[in-house]
């Protein structure tokens, strides 16, 4: 993101803005993560980022005393527009597809073992896995502000609904409601990395063998599984519940198990189907328990395309 200083008529308004530079990249990680949070979309999320550092820079911040949370407020108002515009979009769509289909949020992949990415270590900071995110997709927009700000960022219920416009004590119940949401569709991980690839490892291989009994054993019964194939594989875009429902999708599963490699998706076990290097899917999992009950699936090729596998194949 370019927050580049130009020309002022003198060194003190050089100065000035050098200084504002400055105070704007101590909170640019933090502003990230909240936008990735809010919209899923890492490229969005830059967006709000850069359209929060070019109206402080057109502003007078000199009287704000928490220049930090003067952006919050900023860039969560951004993404709250986003929210709404998205979703007029849908209702505006005459595919009913868009209506039913899960959207998918932007995956952040690392190498197992490996050192991520410090700025993408912001973003998944408290466990945001790409399961917690899908829900959030299904949460109003502003049910989703509320739940993110405040039990995501501990920002007060009373500066929350300044932004919705809103009494606390609404607001309270926006945060409320999202929150049974969250707990009742995406459960928390295995925190043991090692527990969640055994897990995974082992659905691969009893696909691979056509075992549909041990798939039994590793799909929790009300696991769910998720796959956004976008507009080029419409066809792909589902929702399946119940481990016999997605346990029967093992022919698939075996088709696509020798070409797997493994990956973190969003600092949870995964995997990425590669073929003739080209990505096919990208395929996170949720364990819990030692059993598989979330799988999430991006197969949509026009964003697969813009993901860079080289450090993973």
């Amino acid at each position: 993101m370019s927050t580049g200083t130009s020309a002022g008529p003198d060194g003190n308004a050089d100065g000035r803005q050098h200084l504002l530079v400055l105070r704007f990249e101590e909170h640019r990680s933090h502003l990230r993560a909240v936008a990735y949070r809010m919209l899923g979309s890492i490229g969005e999320a830059e967006d709000a980022v850069q359209e929060a550092w070019l109206r402080l820079s057109r502003s007078d911040v000199s009287d704000v005393e928490n220049l930090g949370g003067w952006l919050t407020t900023v860039v969560a108002r951004l993404c709250l527009n986003g929210l709404r515009a998205r979703e007029t979009r849908r209702e505006d769509s005459l595919d009913d597809r868009l209506e039913r289909a899960p959207r998918m949020p932007d995956p952040v992949l690392a190498r197992e073992g490996g050192v991520v990415d410090p700025e993408d270590e912001v973003l998944l900071a408290d466990s945001v896995g790409l399961a917690l995110l899908v829900v959030l997709e299904s949460l109003a927009p502003a049910e989703r502000l509320a739940f993110v700000l405040h039990d995501m960022f501990s920002v007060p219920f009373d500066e929350i609904a300044v932004m919705l416009d809103r009494t606390p004590a609404a607001t309270r119940q926006l945060a409320s409601r999202a929150r049974r949401r969250v707990q009742g569709q995406a459960p928390a991980a295995d925190p043991d990395l090692g527990r969640q690839r055994e897990a995974v490892s082992a659905f691969f291989a009893a696909t691979r063998d056509g075992d549909f009994d041990a798939l039994l054993t590793l799909l929790h019964p009300d696991v769910v599984l998720r796959s956004d194939g976008g507009v080029a594989r419409a066809g792909q875009s589902v929702v399946l519940t119940g481990a016999r429902t997605v346990g029967s999708q093992a022919a698939l599963y075996s088709v696509l198990a020798p070409f797997v490699r493994p990956v973190l998706v969003n600092g949870a076990a995964g995997v990425l189907c590669v073929v003739e290097g080209r990505l096919m899917s990208v395929m996170a999992f949720t364990v819990t328990g030692g059993r598989i009950t979330a799988i999430d699936v991006l197969t949509d090729p026009d964003r697969l395309d813009t993901i860079d596998i080289g450090p993973f194949i």
